[in-house]
């Protein structure tokens, strides 16, 4: 069993998803496994084509086990989130979006802030190079962990909103190029750091009922990974960390439809698993899988 699984959803992004898998290649940290997610209902094949493919034998023949499920239909984000979660052994999951590039030492870095701080989730905001000359310093407004990484007990009406500015545009790679000149990992306060590049610790994630709340959303949905990590803060903690190294390809939204939000179910769910145990242990890798 690998320290991580690696989770990456994918609909219809061939391009994009070759990237991911090629940052992925690229990594210092080595110890972790590849679950592909794909929900494309128009191209059954697309996995097949000779750039992903050949990615995918590169990273098993550097030793990582690789799964590829085909997963329809489609439920929305949460529900394949869910999915992913349940086909994990590892100890940590990495969620990460299938528009995203990835530096070499990111992986490696988000593992050791997990680890030191023992909270529920380290995450790096996916910044847009488009805006490398858009500096914002009235979005910069940062409030790093000074001690240790603690749970923060927000409720619907107490939640940190403008925190999320500083993941909005480049502000990441600003302040980093600030706070972080020699790569060492800075902590910071978030509301939410979204769902590009995510790591969790798995058994904590399972206690806050991971995505499993899915069937009270309709299939078009935002925020399932925003009301996770309320959860996850409000009982164990989470932080961001600069320097992000997790770019964001500018691919267009695979969401249009963000009507329905999972952050309303927040309240409620807060009284589900404030006080319940650890969830049951999923199911193991299903059949689909190919190995």
């Amino acid at each position: 069993m690998a320290t991580i699984d690696v989770l990456i959803p994918t609909c219809g992004r061939k391009t994009g998803l070759a990237v991911v898998l090629t940052g992925l290649l690229g990594q210092t940290f080595t110890d972790f496994d590849v679950t592909i997610s794909d929900q494309t209902e128009d191209d059954a094949t697309y996995l097949e084509s000779i750039e992903i493919q050949t990615l995918i034998r590169a990273l098993r023949w550097q030793g990582h086990r690789v799964a590829i499920h085909r997963h329809l239909p489609r439920r929305g984000l949460a529900e394949q989130r869910q999915f992913l979660l349940e086909q994990s052994r590892a100890p940590y999951v990495q969620y990460l979006d299938d528009d995203v590039l990835l530096d070499p030492p990111v992986l490696a870095r988000m593992l050791g802030v997990l680890r030191a701080e023992g909270c529920g989730f380290v995450g790096c905001p996916a910044t847009g190079l488009e805006y490398l000359d858009d500096v914002r310093p009235h979005q910069q407004g940062i409030e790093l962990w000074e001690g240790p990484v603690r749970p923060e007990p927000f409720t619907p009406e107490t939640i940190p909103w403008e925190r999320h500015l500083v993941n909005n545009a480049a502000n990441a790679l600003h302040l980093g190029q600030r706070l972080a000149p020699d790569g060492g990992p800075v902590r910071y306060k978030v509301a939410w750091i979204g769902g590009a590049n995510v790591l969790y610790d798995r058994a904590k994630l399972l206690d806050v009922g991971g995505f499993s709340w899915w069937r009270r959303l309709p299939p078009e949905h935002a925020g399932e990974e925003v009301v996770v990590q309320f959860l996850l803060i409000r009982k164990y903690g989470g932080c961001g960390i600069l320097p992000s190294g997790t770019y964001h390809l500018g691919l267009p939204t695979a969401v249009a439809d963000r009507t329905r939000n999972a952050t309303e179910l927040f309240g409620e769910l807060i009284r589900e698993y404030a006080v319940a145990g650890p969830a049951p242990e999923p199911a193991g890798r299903g059949a689909a899988a190919r190995d």
